[in-house]
């Protein structure tokens, strides 16, 4: 499984590091360029989101279609030919173009539907969580390197930075990932995209998925702005605030993956994670110095750390395996329509409306949010049977059609049979005799 996973896990950690290397100081970047303004530098630091939910849910049809890795080609040479317009850019408008040609490299949910092939449904957990850590790591790297190449070599260098990971990915891609096996799967038909949208628990992960990356694009607005601005820090000291958030980010993050996959406990570290955004706004919106400030952004890192190694795996739990592109391709979508709108709104109110009233409003929303979650089910655990085509007999597959069996597919290429069955109304030996 590692040997599958990681490397995809490699160049999805990759990419969002490009993306998150400019994050701590796009906003004080971007203000002083000519054309700015407090708004086109919101939709500049949200802005790659834009076309990244413009074109998540085409590329991950695309690729259940045409193939995975071709897919994941084509994203990676947009974002990297992105990246080098964002480095040659001089005023907001290329910049601007740049960031949006970026986000139209919109391969996240297919990295994460070629790792659902490659691992069995046992082991996808684990692999959700690698590549939800890889993801989290690279985001609490980004925090400290970003600042401190930016402040040493210019802004401009770390979008070079971003541009030569992404053709580095492509090698890594060709080189290192296996081919996908491919599947038939059970239902002889298309993922049903009205079953999807009206999926109550798919619904309540793309709210959060929303919400969480919003917040987070707001927090980047504000963040650089207000030490800079109103605690009259340079940018070569936000790594005394990004380093400690980083620290206590990752320390988080190994406990409540633990605690979610191992436990079954997804919607309580959801939870959680939701009380500390709450806290942490309120925290950052009514401090009155840098170190209580500073506090706030270490909660908020906490909380944010704690949702991302769960948040891929728990909504490929509630998607079938003809769904999977489609359905994390929504929720990517809600992620990226949150970060652009966060930065958007940011922008538009960071200068109209007080920061005391913003936080507080984030602070009520975190609360019903909360509550939304709290109706949403763990998932149940469920197990798998593989079964060989050489020893059972698919014109039997009819019998598998009942309620005891959540989904069988085939895969070709290892010429089995995958069944996914709850073990509590119906046994392996069962299954097998339904076969034979």
């Amino acid at each position: 499984m590692i040997k599958s996973v990681l490397p995809l896990s490699v160049i999805i950690a990759l990419r969002f590091f490009g993306l998150f290397l400019v994050l701590p100081i796009i906003s004080v970047y971007a203000i002083n360029l000519e054309g700015a303004t407090p708004t086109l530098v919101g939709i500049v630091i949200g802005g790659y989101a834009l076309t990244q939910m413009i074109f998540q849910v085409p590329f991950g049809v695309i690729s259940d279609k045409l193939g995975r890795k071709g897919t994941i080609i084509m994203g990676l040479l947009l974002f990297a030919i992105g990246s080098l317009i964002c480095a040659i850019s001089t005023d907001i408008y290329t910049l601007l173009f740049g960031r949006l040609l970026q986000g139209a490299g919109a391969i996240g949910a297919v990295v994460t539907a070629t790792i659902s092939d490659l691992v069995k449904e046992e082991q996808r957990p684990k692999a959700m969580a690698l590549m939800g850590s890889s993801i989290a790591i690279a985001f609490a790297v980004s925090m400290i390197a970003g600042p401190t190449i930016g402040a040493a070599y210019g802004v401009h260098s770390l979008f070079y930075i971003t541009m030569v990971l992404a053709l580095g990915s492509i090698f890594v891609l060709i080189k290192m990932v296996p081919n996908p096996p491919h599947i038939t799967h059970t239902y002889n038909k298309k993922a049903n995209l009205g079953e999807i949208l009206g999926n109550a628990n798919l619904i309540k992960m793309n709210i959060t998925n929303f919400l969480q990356k919003g917040l987070m694009t707001f927090a980047f607005m504000i963040i650089p702005i207000t030490l800079i601005h109103h605690f009259e820090w340079t940018m070569g000291e936000l790594w005394k605030v990004y380093l400690p958030a980083m620290i206590f980010g990752v320390i988080a993050m190994g406990p409540a993956a633990v605690i979610a996959e191992k436990k079954g406990k997804f919607k309580e570290i959801l939870i959680i994670g939701i009380l500390f955004f709450a806290l942490s706004y309120l925290i950052i919106g009514l401090s009155s110095s840098a170190v209580v400030f500073v506090i706030g952004v270490v909660i908020f890192f906490i909380g944010f750390n704690m949702h991302e190694p769960i948040m891929q795996s728990l909504a490929s739990k509630f998607a079938k395996v003809h769904q999977r592109g489609l359905v994390l391709g929504i929720f990517n979508a809600s992620g990226y329509l949150g970060t652009f709108l966060g930065g958007m709104i940011g922008g538009m109110f960071y200068k109209d409306v007080t920061l005391s009233t913003l936080v507080i409003t984030i602070a009520i929303i975190c609360v019903l949010w909360a509550i939304l979650i709290f109706t949403m089910p763990n998932p149940a655990k469920k197990k798998f049977v593989y079964l060989s085509l050489n020893e059972y007999h698919l014109e039997k597959s009819a019998n598998l059609n009942q309620t005891a069996i959540d989904e069988w597919y085939i895969n070709n290429t290892e010429n089995i049979i995958a069944i996914k069955y709850d073990n509590e109304k119906i046994t392996e030996d069962e299954i097998k005799n339904l076969l034979k």
